[in-house]
């Protein structure tokens, strides 16, 4: 029996335990508090630790923004919210580490770094705290370790922005990569996905580095590559909005046009992406939806109440290859 599976029939007991006597306790009569979850009293609320990134951009703010909404105190919990400091793993580990010896119900992770969490993990299935993960996977990639992965599918969202660059420059053409920090194995997973997207496509790669998911820094990175490339660059994949956004001011400032001379693909689906890609100053998006507080929900629920979850859990989002489709969709844009 795989420790996962130990976990959750450990979980399903202490919740039937806890039903027996709460309805032993309302056959005395005398219990005259309002009825909370799980026919606990109104004061019982299920205690979630919410290990998360914190500021990173648009798409992390709307995500830990609609998690926090949904793990409400009127849904029947308490969600007690640790962003990072500076993106640093270190704080995440102390504050996952806190939650452990809380003794909270479940946590919720979403980590800055895919590596160095298999102790942290440990330590929290001996205490009998299942473990969700949201967004981001860890390395190596141990399901026993948690209940299950919460995330669209960062190979799958890729490969189709590869294929879209595959069939717009049957020709070919030079490109260049804006990464996201070292170590976060999103970057590893959107490189692999978009490699495979492109195939045996005759464009041509000519530099790759990180932006840091940033704006600013993709507009300056990007600066860097045309300067040394004599402007001879064809296309621009970034790994998420913010350094698309950056190298179309970079584009613009060269005197190239956008579409034309360059055409840029990102992933996220922000609502700034989406008005960029309308007004022609993006050449493709592709969602990557953060909205799956509702789904988080259904598993943290389903895995107290003692029932099986997949171990990963895909989150469905959708590409936007054209001004109309971005015009089509923004009215009803929610992030």
């Amino acid at each position: 029996m795989s420790a996962k599976k130990r976990m959750r029939i450990a979980l399903g007991l202490v919740a039937a335990g806890a039903l027996a006597l709460g309805l032993a306790a309302c056959s005395g009569g005398n219990n005259d508090a309002g009825s909370g979850k799980d026919g606990g009293t109104s004061g019982d609320l299920t205690t979630v630790g919410f290990v998360a990134v914190g500021p990173e951009g648009a798409w992390r703010e709307a995500n830990e923004q609609n998690i926090q909404d949904t793990f409400t105190k009127d849904a029947g919990y308490d969600l007690k919210y640790a962003p990072a400091t500076n993106l640093d793993q270190k704080s995440q580990i102390d504050a996952f580490t806190s939650f452990v010896d809380e003794g909270v119900d479940v946590i919720l992770l979403s980590a800055t770094e895919a590596s160095g969490w298999e102790d942290s993990l440990k330590r929290a299935q001996e205490a009998e705290i299942p473990v969700i993960l949201l967004d981001r996977g860890i390395e190596p990639d141990d399901d026993s370790l948690y209940i299950t992965r919460i995330a669209p599918d960062n190979v799958e969202v890729a490969k189709e922005v590869g294929e879209w660059a595959a069939a717009s420059f049957p020709d070919g053409g030079n490109y260049v990569v804006l990464e996201g920090p070292a170590g976060v194995g999103v970057v590893n997973e959107r490189n692999k996905g978009f490699e495979e997207g492109l195939g045996d496509s005759s464009l041509n790669k000519v530099d790759a580095q990180t932006a840091n998911w940033s704006t600013e820094e993709g507009k300056s990175v990007f600066e860097t590559m045309l300067k040394a490339n004599g402007n001879d660059i064809q296309f621009v994949f970034a790994q998420n909005d913010e350094m698309g956004l950056g190298a179309a001011q970079a584009a613009e400032e060269a005197g190239l046009k956008i579409g034309t001379d360059v055409k840029i693909a990102t992933i996220d689906g922000t609502k700034n992406a989406m008005q960029a890609l309308a007004d022609g100053k993006l050449s493709y998006v592709h969602e990557y939806n953060p909205l799956f507080g509702e789904t988080a929900l259904d598993a943290v629920e389903k895995t107290l109440n003692g029932e099986d979850v997949d171990s990963y859990i895909v989150v469905p989002s959708q590409a936007f290859d054209s001004a109309d489709a971005a015009k089509a969709a923004l009215p009803d844009r929610k992030y």
